[in-house]
């Protein structure tokens, strides 16, 4: 029997790891992270033939954020995950957090910035392109914490909780169509908290904590809402194959605990990437102050020594 239009086998056997993560090689997935792999691989080539340097750490981030959509997508999970609502939690907090991360540690904006060639005066090409959409009034919209907070919290319950999920699920695009969205849902809230690629929207450290930790309590309520639960609350998994030896209900609170548990996996991933930035910032600014002095013979620290002389010399 199949699946909708997917045309995958609903007599899978009972799930385990290593059927999970056979590799099955779905089309759409692997080919577009192979072209991203491509094209930041002839990027960072780019900026090295010409003698600039490019942060392993970035590269090793954005292939294994590639890997991360890969390994969800492109294998066993995939197919399990049209089934039995656990393996697609998996999928969707992965591709949804976990992955935009890490590419966004991999700076692509960044590197691409310097690595497009600057078009001759006049004209515009891609880099042109590229600076004009960072500064356009839609991704002023799309970054923005009052569209991006929201639009995370949505793509749980405006989705799991209404006939929508249920609809893209019954055929191959509507399939790719909701995975894509939820890529994409969690590259623009992350974009602005990670604040490693140049944007409109780039608050203080303290700021970026509050819009991480404001998204991140409604991922542990769905998952509470689903764990809780005394019936199947989605119709796509309240019936699965008898071939899996599941229970539709069982299964629901696994995919709930799943969604409540990742909603700490990022928190924690982010939080560190923060304090790294933080902290490295500060250096900067404790480097740029010295050689300021350096420079000047430490004339902001005398002049600040003879206001508090006077101070003194006015209290006496």
């Amino acid at each position: 029997m199949d699946h909708g239009e997917h045309g995958m086998t609903m007599d899978l056997p009972p799930f385990t790891l290593a059927r999970g993560l056979e590799f099955t090689g779905d089309p759409f997935f692997l080919a577009a992270c192979l072209v991203a792999l491509a094209l930041y691989g002839w990027a960072v080539l780019r900026l090295r033939r010409r003698g600039d340097a490019w942060p392993v750490g970035r590269t090793v981030a954005w292939v294994t954020g590639l890997a991360s959509i890969v390994l969800v997508m492109s294998t066993g999970l995939n197919e399990y995950g049209m089934v039995m609502f656990s393996v697609h939690m998996v999928q969707h907090m992965v591709i949804s957090m976990v992955s935009p991360i890490l590419l966004l540690l991999g700076a692509p904006v960044t590197l691409a910035l310097r690595a497009l060639p600057t078009a001759p005066r006049g004209h515009k090409g891609p880099r042109e392109l590229l600076v004009a959409l960072l500064h356009s009034r839609y991704v002023r919209i799309i970054s923005h914490p009052a569209f991006t907070i929201p639009m995370f919290i949505a793509s749980l319950y405006g989705l799991y909780f209404t006939p929508l999920f249920d609809w893209l699920m019954g055929s191959t695009a509507g399939h790719i169509a909701m995975m894509v969205h939820f890529l994409a849902v969690g590259l623009a809230f992350f974009w602005p908290i990670m604040g490693v690629d140049p944007g409109p929207h780039r608050p203080g450290y303290i700021m970026r904590m509050l819009e991480l930790f404001a998204g991140m309590p409604f991922h542990a309520f769905f998952g509470i809402a689903l764990m809780m639960a005394t019936a199947p609350m989605v119709g796509t998994y309240a019936d699965p194959p008898v071939s899996l030896g599941l229970d539709a209900l069982a299964d629901q609170q696994a995919a709930g605990g799943i969604a409540w548990a990742f909603s700490e996996i990022p928190s924690v991933i982010v939080l560190v990437a923060l304090l790294y930035q933080w902290h490295g910032s500060e250096e900067r600014q404790a480097r740029r102050s010295d050689r300021a002095a350096d420079r000047d013979g430490d004339q902001e620290l005398a002049a600040y020594n003879a206001y508090l002389a006077s101070l003194q010399s006015r209290g006496r």
